[in-house]
């Protein structure tokens, strides 16, 4: 979620939100278009006209072909992009146990004393 809120330069965000907004658009369109040729053919099929039905299926194809690869390209780029995000900004918090033997007096000298943590760190 973090990565999604802020996933680094402008351009990156910007890329991020247009191939959401891309997907968003493009898969019911996709899907619709997928149908509606899949059941021309079908009723093309009925009428003899096999050379328009074939045509229809292979423009099928090539819509699903085209929707998947640019799907499976754009996936594998914003993977790359937060793998990369995630290598530079990472937040590592080292949380010691209380010792009951220690005074507290004593546990801020060695450091033990408590942590403020942040809302945006992780306990790990």
């Amino acid at each position: 979620l973090q990565w999604l809120r802020n996933p680094g330069p402008q351009h990156e965000r910007r890329t991020l939100f247009g191939d959401m907004v891309c997907f968003l658009f493009i898969t019911p369109l996709a899907t619709i278009s997928g149908w509606l040729c899949l059941r021309g053919a079908v009723d093309h099929l009925h009428f003899s006209s096999r050379l328009e039905a074939v045509g229809l299926i292979a423009l099928t194809v090539a819509l699903f072909t085209i929707y998947l690869f640019w799907t499976l390209v754009s996936f594998r780029y914003h993977c790359r992009l937060y793998n990369e995000w995630r290598r530079t900004n990472q937040r590592v918090i080292l949380l010691t146990p209380k010792s009951a033997s220690v005074p507290s007096n004593q546990q801020s000298l060695l450091g033990l004393q408590p942590l403020k943590r942040n809302s945006k760190e992780t306990i790990v």
